[in-house]
This record gives structure tokens, C-alpha cells and sequence, in this order.
């Protein structure tokens, strides 16, 4: 066994830590109070190509893996930008460039890997329903065989970054999950060319005003009549769970990576100001009760950060990794959100003023604890795959 990064990802860690190192938290605060994506930030990432490590050489990416995606997005987080980076590395990272480099067509890939590596093309995701939740078997939104093409119909709800993209890697049923024999089956994963369908008025979105990430938007997206050629086809009709998995997973480990290293650095902030809070003479970090619950919290952002590591190591290899996926997105989840609230409980009333970056991470780290799978459905899994428990759901 070897815990060493490899070469090629610890020169990305490097790297994305530099970029980051320009941007201060009245960068990132501005950002979020303005609600506006941190392009400038993105730009770098881009022009240095840390946004499409996945993306193999012949496509003009590094021809890495998750792996380094998943060091560069905690780099990027435990570096200043927090829980702003996590999206900033699923939306087109992941969901388009892995995705397509995986599972598209060599069409697809000549078309469309190029212009996500150069920047020219943006991508995001849609599976949630309003009506299915957490329960993405009975997802609704229909596609319909029509000639040479789909004309898909349904909604969608929590769908990040839809006002950017480029392209919609969008999940329907063409086969109604009550009819699907498995469950699974009846599944077909889609490339709606996004700016087409808003012209065509076919497809519309709405903004869901939120508590935090506000970096990027989160709306409502309806789709009527949105036609998409049948060569759009991620993966084969009716078969687009296999493809589906292999976007989840990456999601969850991802979602990880971002967790630990907002967890580090909101636990590298508490740790200063505790160094240099004197109120009574001597720094209160130097107090057991401050000490050791953000001592603690230093172990559990280690152990979730090798749970990540090995996952990203698993899916590379194209190995089952669910279980380390979800426990992965399980542990870092919880320990950034310990960090947060450890971090607000060290600032005391500090931290719930503006001036201080506390109050956007800890609003910041709670919604990981939901999205992008709820922490009963990972224990859900974890209690019947892991411990043979009976199902529960």
C-alpha cells in the first residue's frame, strides 16, 4: 500500500492551491453576497487547465483521473474558496467532461470534450424532481421516441447551473418506472443543448432563492416538448443506469473532496483567531474545552480525506466503489459541518457577524449534509449492503 499522491496529483494540488492563494474570503464573500459565479476564479482554472484533468490527452485535458479532480476541488476549497468550489468542480468537471470522456459516443467526445477542456463549453446536471425527491426510480420526466430524435417532458428542481450551461446532462424514463422490469431499467440519459430549447421556448427556468452556495444558481427547470436528436444519447436508450452510477458516484466522492477541505479551512480559521483571542490574558486556544473538539475535528477531516482518496482510486480502475463513495460523502459531510459549527462556537458572537467569513461557511456546510444524497439514505445503504440488514425502504 502506497499513501503517497501520486506525482501528477500532488502537482495539481500545487497548482490550484496557487490559484486560490490570489483570491482573500472578501473575494469569496463578495461572490456570494452578489450571488454572482466566481468567473474571474474560473478563468484561471481554465486557462491553467485544472478544470479538465479527466478530459484524456487527445481532447486537449491533463488524462488523469477523479482522483486529481478530487485533490483539485479540496485544494480548491481548503484554499479559500470553501463550499463555493465544490460546484465550480461538479458542474462541468464532472457531470460533462468525465461523463462524455466515460460514456459519450467517439462523436460526442471529438464534438464536445475540446470545447469543454478550452472553456467554450459549460455543463450541469438534472435528475431531482419535485415529486420524487431523494427517489430517483420514480422520476417522471418523460422522453418519447419521435422519429430521429426525443422530445422529453417533465421538471426538474435543484438543478445548479443551468443559466451557464451550455448543455443539460439530463435523466428521464422511456420506460415509466411502473412498467420497468427491473426497476432500473427504462432509464435514457440525455445531451439537451440548453440555449436551443430556451430559444424554442421549449424549456424555462426558474431561480429558488436559497440560504447559501449562492455562487451559483439553483432553479426550477420545466421542460415541454424539448426535442433532442437521438445521436444525444448518453450511453444506450432505456440503459442509462449504468451511465447514471457513474455520474453519482464521481458526485458523492466530489462532494467529498469538498467537504474536507472546507472542513480544513474553516478549522485552519478557528485555529487562528483561538491563537489569537486573548480576552483574559492567555489565547482561549490555549483551553482544553476550545482545544480539543477542534483537535478532534482534525482527525475526522483525516479519516474522511483517505475514505475520498480511496473511492476516487476505485472509481479510476473501474471498480465498485458505492460504499466507499458514500461513506466517503458520509464522513467529510459531517466532519466540514462539525468544523463549521466548532468554528462558529470558537468566534462566539463574531461569528455571527458579516464581517467575518464564518457565517457564509457555516451556512455553506449544512446543506452538505442533504445533497447530494441524504445522510439517512447513506446510512439506509450502508446498513443493508455493508451489514445485511433488512431493507427499510
Amino acid at each position: 500500500m502506497d499513501f503517497d499522491l501520486p506525482e501528477g496529483a500532488a502537482a495539481v494540488r500545487e497548482g490550484v492551491l496557487a490559484v486560490a492563494g490570489k483570491y482573500d474570503q472578501d473575494y469569496w464573500g463578495r461572490c456570494d453576497t452578489d450571488k454572482r459565479w466566481p468567473e474571474e476564479v474560473w478563468r484561471e482554472l481554465v486557462d491553467g487547465g485544472w478544470h479538465s484533468l479527466a478530459i484524456p490527452e487527445e481532447y486537449g485535458g491533463g488524462g488523469q483521473g477523479l482522483l486529481e479532480l478530487a485533490v483539485a476541488l479540496e485544494a480548491l476549497a481548503e484554499g479559500g474558496a470553501g463550499g463555493a468550489a465544490s460546484f465550480m468542480y461538479l458542474l462541468t468537471p464532472a457531470f460533462g467532461g468525465l461523463t462524455i470522456a466515460r460514456h459519450g459516443t467517439a462523436e460526442q467526445r471529438r464534438e464536445l470534450l475540446p470545447k469543454i477542456a478550452s472553456g467554450e463549453v459549460e455543463t450541469c446536471f438534472a435528475i431531482t424532481e419535485p415529486d420524487a425527491g431523494s427517489n430517483a426510480i420514480n422520476i417522471s420526466t418523460q422522453a418519447r421516441r419521435d422519429g430521429d430524435s426525443f422530445v422529453v417532458s417533465g421538471q426538474k428542481i435543484w438543478i445548479s447551473g443551468v443559466e451557464r450551461a451550455d448543455f443539460l446532462v439530463l435523466v428521464t424514463r422511456t420506460i415509466p418506472a411502473a412498467e420497468a422490469r427491473p426497476r432500473t431499467a427504462g432509464f435514457t440519459v440525455l445531451l439537451v443543448d440548453v440555449k436551443e430549447a430556451v430559444a424554442a421556448g421549449t424549456l424555462t427556468y426558474r431561480p429558488i432563492p436559497k440560504l447559501g452556495t449562492n455562487t451559483v444558481a439553483s432553479s426550477m427547470v420545466f421542460l415541454d416538448g424539448v426535442r433532442v436528436p437521438a445521436d444525444r444519447v448518453l450511453g444506450e436508450p432505456d440503459q442509462g443506469f449504468a451511465v447514471l452510477w457513474d455520474i453519482l458516484n464521481p458526485e458523492r466522492i466530489l462532494a467529498a473532496a469538498g467537504g474536507v477541505g472546507s472542513g480544513g479551512l474553516v478549522l485552519r480559521l478557528a485555529c487562528e483567531y483561538a491563537g489569537e483571542r486573548a480576552p483574559f490574558g492567555t489565547p482561549i486556544g490555549a483551553n482544553q474545552a476550545v482545544a480539543f473538539p477542534l483537535a478532534r475535528i482534525k482527525a475526522q477531516l483525516e479519516l474522511a480525506r483517505l475514505m475520498t482518496y480511496k473511492a476516487a482510486w476505485l472509481w479510476d480502475r473501474g471498480r465498485p466503489c458505492g460504499s466507499e463513495a458514500n461513506i466517503a460523502k458520509l464522513t467529510a459531510a459531517d466532519a466540514a459541518w462539525q468544523a463549521a459549527d466548532r468554528a462558529f462556537q470558537t468566534y462566539g458572537g463574531m461569528a455571527y457577524s458579516l464581517e467575518y467569513p464564518i457565517a457564509r461557511m457555516f451556512r455553506d456546510a449544512r446543506i452538505a449534509k442533504n445533497i447530494p444524497v441524504a445522510e439517512e439514505l447513506v446510512l439506509a445503504h450502508i446498513a443493508q449492503h455493508e451489514l445485511g440488514l433488512p431493507k427499510s425502504y
